[in-house]
């Protein structure tokens, strides 16, 4: 049986995002657990890590974190070319992640902690 065209749109869309998710996670991941951090080191990473990358065709996002996600792999892109120092480029990169991340959460979590209409009801 041949997979219908929305199905083929939809995986390749699915591949394009766990591909740039797979190449976010392995960045921070060499930051925050690389003892000796060298600007020639996170080169070297975002080099592999663009392979992997490049073998995915890009596909336009539409979802609003995703595409925050995009325009973060591709600043983490031209950071490797800049003149900036690595430690610069790690405190950088590890606060937009957060914000990122944070970003992610506050929609899908939400602490009724200090909120006390919810108890009206009960008097």
């Amino acid at each position: 049986m041949a997979a219908s065209k929305k199905a083929i749109e939809n995986s390749t869309r699915l591949r394009y995002i766990r591909a740039i998710e797979r190449f976010h996670k392995s960045v921070i991941s060499y930051l925050m657990n690389t003892d000796k951090l060298t600007k020639e080191g996170y080169i070297k990473k975002i080099d592999n890590a663009l392979k992997l990358l490049n073998r995915v065709d890009e596909i336009p996002l539409y979802k609003g974190e995703l595409q925050e996600l995009q325009k973060f792999v591709t600043k983490m892109i031209s950071l490797k070319d800049s003149d900036k120092s690595v430690e610069d480029i790690k405190s950088d990169i590890l606060y937009q992640s957060n914000q990122l991340e944070k970003h992610k959460n506050s929609r899908r979590y939400k602490k009724d902690k200090h909120t006390n209409t919810k108890y009206d009801d009960w008097e």
